[in-house]
Parts: C-alpha cells; sequence; structure tokens
C-alpha cells in the first residue's frame, strides 16, 4: 500500500512567483504538466530528487515546500 500524499504549498508558491502556471513549473523541474497537477491535488508524492528540483525552484527549503504531519503518517 501506497504512503498517503504529504501535503504542499506549490499551488500557493506559483502564485506567489509571478503567478507561474503549470506548464512554466514543469518546464523549469523537467516534468509534465499533469506531475505538477497531480502535486498540487495532493495525488502523488515527489521523488526526492524532484522535491529538491521544486524547492529549489522557489528557493526554499524542502520542508516549507512539503508540510509533514502526524496525520500524514501511515501506520
Amino acid at each position: 500500500m501506497a504512503p498517503p500524499p504529504i501535503s504542499n504549498t506549490i499551488r500557493r508558491l506559483r502564485f506567489d512567483h509571478d503567478e507561474m502556471t503549470q506548464q512554466e513549473l514543469a518546464e523549469r523541474v523537467g516534468v509534465s504538466r499533469q506531475t505538477i497537477i497531480s502535486l498540487e491535488r495532493g495525488r502523488y508524492n515527489p521523488s526526492i530528487l524532484l522535491a529538491f528540483r521544486l524547492a529549489h525552484q522557489f528557493g526554499i527549503p524542502i520542508e516549507s515546500l512539503f508540510l509533514y504531519t502526524e496525520e500524514d503518517r501511515d501506520e
């Protein structure tokens, strides 16, 4: 069984960065627009490499982009 998706702030950060589109972000980090959509909707957890690319794109640490809570933990 796959772990539940971890909450993230990608959508808010895109809008905070000159209203970057999903397509623009996807191109900058080397994934499809569908991947960005799935991340924003909480349907997908990124690889560690993609998480680093996203955090780097926004100039923030990974832990500021992905919000882990005890509720996210797979028990």
